[in-house]
């Protein structure tokens, strides 16, 4: 069978399917913006596809983000229409269509069967939007009109696409009732061979050379990028009491300077930085010297990290879920985490974790706290954290065969019909 892939940072989410598809002896192709070269990935076929930027163009705010979709989707079309003369043709295109390159694809090949990687469709309501009234727009009226309007890829796609594939109920319950019996919800999974406990880990730290170990009383929070849809500014909110109640502390960071969701901040700063400056002057230096700020880090360090935290604390918007609760949990951390809806779906309150809402940064320092001082309950909810992964996101046992599944029902439906 052939098998088209679609994802502008391939592998992406699909570097578990894709692999695995090829090694069933399935010829596995990927369209993709990050190579420049065609190139062989682990007996993945890797072929560049390039935009042609376009200057002048004027238009209004609300469409820059669909104008950016068509733009990868204009490119993405001209290098499926050279496969297609070059004669290939995919029984399956499998595309995360959030960027929207895959639009044009059934203009190239009518008769494939598509399945879309259904990450998130974006909500105008509350809480999905307004969530955080700290962070709300000058004209509530007018946001839900944008939100609205970023929605046009994903219903373009709903009449192109036979079936979805959502990695958690959450996201999948955001999409319209319409097309929501289409999609399937099975997780990417966490490889839990790799990602596991390791009671003689040791973490080195950049400044200075010190090393921890299980030994010393860490405190680890982790965002892709240090801002407030990832509740860092009610993390940072918390440390001045909490540097305080935990004199021996070791407090690790983890994340980039820049945006990844949501407003941007001020121009010439950061969110990192302002959530710096608002506590700072609370913090005495000798406390300070205690939170150390890790950046980006390599995975290997990342789950060293991850495997040293005495309390791993996860706080999120109404979003998509974070790999990095799920392996926290697969390390055995005990979680604090916000009391928000994507969390309640693997976080279930003193079995699995604990929850806070989401807005109180002294019901936070409260109960990481509690646990830091109940080492019983503590290992009682790590290992109930890795058993809820083991159960439900182990990627070899669990969502890797029931993603190929999903793949082999998607080949099986009926071609589409050619259009009129």
């Amino acid at each position: 069978m052939n098998i088209l892939f679609i994802h502008q940072n391939f592998p992406g989410q699909f570097k578990h399917l894709a692999v695995a598809l090829a090694a069933r002896g399935h010829s596995v192709t990927a369209l993709t913006l990050r190579v420049k070269e065609p190139a062989t990935w682990r007996g993945v076929r890797v072929l560049p596809y390039t935009i042609q930027r376009k200057g002048g163009q004027q238009l209004h705010p609300w469409l820059v983000d669909m104008d950016s979709k068509v733009t990868r989707a204009e490119a993405c079309f001209h290098a499926a229409r050279r496969l297609r003369e070059q004669g290939y043709q995919p029984d399956v295109i499998i595309a995360h269509h959030g960027w929207g390159e895959s639009l044009f694809l059934r203009d190239v090949w009518p008769r494939a069967r598509m399945g879309i990687y259904c990450e998130l469709y974006h909500l105008a309501g509350y809480p999905h939007l307004n969530f955080d009234p700290e962070f709300r727009g000058r004209d509530e009226a007018i946001e839900p009109l944008r939100i609205r309007m970023k929605n046009l890829n994903n219903h373009l796609h709903f009449d192109m696409a036979q079936a979805g594939i959502s990695p958690t109920r959450f996201q999948a319950d955001t999409f319209p009732a319409t097309f929501r019996p289409e999609i399937s919800v099975i997780h990417d999974g966490i490889d839990t061979g790799q990602v596991k406990p390791d009671p003689e880990v040791r973490f080195e730290l950049e400044e200075g050379g010190r090393v921890l170990t299980r030994d010393d009383e860490v405190i680890t929070f982790v965002n892709r990028n240090l801002e407030p849809y990832r509740g860092y500014h009610i993390f940072m909110r918390a440390l001045p009491e909490l540097l305080r109640a935990r004199p021996k502390a070791q407090v690790l960071i983890t994340g980039g300077d820049g945006t990844s969701y949501g407003a941007k901040p001020p121009e010439g700063k950061t969110w990192k930085q302002i959530f710096i400056d608002e506590v700072r002057d609370r913090i005495p230096d000798e406390d300070w010297a205690r939170v150390h700020f890790l950046g980006r880090i390599p995975y290997a360090r990342f789950l060293d990290m991850l495997r040293l935290s005495r309390l791993h604390v996860y706080l999120t918007y109404p979003f998509v879920l974070s790999w990095s609760l799920l392996e926290a949990m697969a390390t055995e951390a005990a979680i604090v985490a916000s009391d928000t809806a994507p969390v309640r779906e693997v976080i279930e309150q003193d079995r699995t974790g604990r929850l806070v809402d989401f807005f109180d940064p002294d019901a936070l320092t409260a109960e990481i706290c509690a646990l830091l001082d109940d080492r019983a309950a503590r290992e009682r909810l790590g290992r109930a954290a890795r058993a809820h992964i083991l159960e439900n996101y182990d990627l070899g046992r669990i969502c890797l065969p029931r993603q190929i599944d999903w793949v082999e029902r998607l080949a099986a439906m009926p071609a589409p019909p050619l259009p009129e």
